[in-house]
């Protein structure tokens, strides 16, 4: 047998083989075969940014036993919040009560527990709400431009030079009625049309930015319509800014909440909110603290934890800022 028959009859059977037949070669560098991968994309990028913080896990943990809290108050006590009677005011802890009770003689961890549904109710409604009108205002005012982004812009100026809590009061004492369906609806139309104009001014420059790149200009050259562009290739580009402010203003939604309630003109009882709480317990702070303490952590907590995960967020998807 010759040379070249041994050679050639030494080949690797299972050597992978190209189009043409012959066997591929491995990309070599430095003598050593190379794999190409897959490039990373920019959520890539900020996810393997986030796994890495443990501001975003301890945030993300704090965010979730809130929202099982609101969502499945049973998980966390089995009294209820509405089983009130005098002969235990102020009482101590006992049993099911491990931070006693308040003036009232009602469950005062029962009720924190049962007052984060309504304050994040409200919080996360006000920020959906804020959100819709925030892309309507900020698309058209960063795609058309011209006299439209003029107009938009200064109705922008105008609604953020308007102080939220004081045009919320203002508001809210025109709404009459206790129904707590009524009041609740109200906070979060006054909330959210108040609190929608730093998320558009990021989501206009969001769209300003992305509508100058090369894939809009294609599908501009390919008939696409304005709207198919707004809707189906610069929204998709825009939600990530978006998303971060809003995740911030949920934080801050529900401390406006909160603040309303306790100033007597948001939520009201037979509600059970932080807020209301936390006025109760600070006409009654003499007699016993922890009926003002326990609403006033829960809610720190709760804003502290969503600020934090928009800023970890907001980190994570910045290039600037990684």
């Amino acid at each position: 047998m010759s040379d070249f028959q041994t050679v050639a009859g030494s080949e690797d059977p299972n050597a992978r083989r190209g189009p043409s037949g012959e066997p591929h070669a491995p990309n070599q560098v430095g003598g050593t075969s190379v794999t190409p991968g897959r490039p990373r994309s920019l959520a890539g990028d900020a996810w393997r940014d986030l796994r890495r913080k443990p501001i975003f896990w301890i945030s993300s943990a704090l965010v979730l036993v809130v929202t099982a809290m609101a969502a499945v108050p049973a998980l966390f006590t089995a009294a209820d919040p509405a089983d009130c009677l005098l002969s235990r005011q102020h009482a101590g802890p006992s049993g099911g009560a491990i931070f006693g009770y308040d003036f009232q003689g009602c469950n005062t961890y029962a009720r924190a527990v049962y007052g984060a549904r309504a304050s994040l109710l409200v919080g996360a409604l006000s920020a959906l709400l804020t959100g819709l009108i925030a892309l309507t205002v900020g698309m058209l005012a960063g795609y058309f431009g011209r006299w439209i982004d003029a107009i938009l812009s200064r109705v922008i100026d105008i609604v953020l030079g308007i102080p939220l809590l004081l045009a919320a009061i203002v508001l809210l004492k025109r709404v009459a009625s206790d129904s707590a369906t009524i009041r609740i609806a109200a906070v979060i139309f006054v909330l959210a049309v108040l609190g929608w104009t730093t998320t558009a001014r990021v989501v206009r420059s969001s769209v300003i930015t992305a509508k100058e790149q090369d894939y809009v200009s294609a599908a501009r050259m390919l008939g696409a319509s304005n709207s198919r562009i707004m809707w189906r290739h610069i929204l998709p580009n825009t939600l990530a800014p978006a998303i971060v402010v809003l995740t911030i203003a949920l934080g801050s939604f529900i401390a406006a909440e909160a603040t309303l309630s306790f100033l007597g003109i948001g939520l009201k009882e037979p509600t059970i909110s932080w807020g209301i709480d936390i006025n109760n317990g600070r006409v009654h702070m003499r007699e016993s603290a922890t009926p003002l303490i326990v609403p006033s952590t829960f809610l720190a907590l709760t804003v502290l934890a969503f600020i934090m995960l928009g800023d970890a967020i907001r980190d994570a998807f910045d290039p600037k800022l990684r």
